[in-house]
């Protein structure tokens, strides 16, 4: 990411939340214990950790898809009790409705906010022209390729103007050609529309080139190990091949491996 980070106000305060799940048999499995981290309005933080850590459960608890258990999420000043229009939230499998066209997949967000329908074919239509689907307004999930499914379920949330975006592994179902062109149009949207975006992933170099920080996770149950700076002054592809870029991948990947290690028993 290059520089230029997010240096507001709170966007999303996390204070010492811990959840457990209660399996129907076995025993409770504690995912988080007791972590707190703050997003800055309008910044690009990405969660990244070993299998298990607890990262889609932190972005489910901030989208209000699961209960806290212990401690308090606030989202722009308030306690997340539920889903809210202000987070928006892109799953890695695309959950876009088979039975529509990507035009009426765009638009269902913008019916249940009961506006006039030449106003969502509006809205419909900037968000698909800004995901680069001008074209196949009319075409249904079925007939897109994955990198096209996620662009239509990107314009989705995005037409509705969630504060927060919320993107869990968005890109991890695509082969790497499409996912390179993703992460560079996911930038290109966010430096235009500047939300502020939880981005889970669990590779590295996603992580570095994308956020502006990285909050890097333990191995089950999850806490915060370290949070690391990802600015840069260059970007594009020269990014990839400088010094820095390259010695803050190593950083966080043995930060990662660290903990993968842990979670195995092992020792680093």
């Amino acid at each position: 990411m290059t520089e230029g980070a997010g240096n507001g106000a709170a966007a999303i305060r996390v204070e010492e939340v811990s959840h457990q799940y209660l399996p129907a048999r076995g025993r409770p499995v504690l995912a988080l214990d007791r972590v707190s981290l703050e997003v800055r309005e309008r910044e690009f933080l990405a969660l990244l950790g070993p299998s298990g850590c607890g990262k889609s459960t932190l972005l489910y608890l901030i989208g209000g898809f699961l209960p806290i258990g212990a401690g308090r999420i606030e989202v722009g000043g308030r306690a997340v009790t539920e889903p809210g229009p202000d987070r928006g939230i892109v799953f890695q499998h695309f959950a876009l409705f088979p039975w529509k066209t990507v035009r009426e997949n765009v638009m269902y967000g913008l019916a249940k906010q009961g506006l006039a329908k030449d106003e969502q074919a509006r809205r419909a239509q900037e968000f698909i022209d800004l995901v680069k689907l001008t074209g196949f307004e009319d075409s249904y999930p079925a007939q897109l390729s994955g990198g096209m499914k996620q662009r239509a379920a990107l314009a989705r949330t995005l037409a509705i103007d969630p504060q927060i975006l919320l993107m869990d592994e968005p890109f991890g179902a695509l082969d790497a050609q499409t996912r390179i062109l993703m992460q560079e149009e996911l930038l290109s949207i966010w430096q235009r529309r500047r939300k502020t975006v939880v981005f889970v992933t669990h590779d590295v170099q996603e992580a570095v080139y994308l956020a502006e920080r990285v909050a890097v996770m333990s191995a089950r149950p999850g806490r915060i190990k370290e949070i690391v700076d990802c600015r840069f002054s260059l970007s594009g592809p020269a990014l990839f091949k400088s010094p820095e870029f390259v010695e803050r991948v190593d950083h966080v990947w043995n930060l990662v491996r660290g903990e993968a290690i842990a979670a195995q028993g092992g020792s680093a």
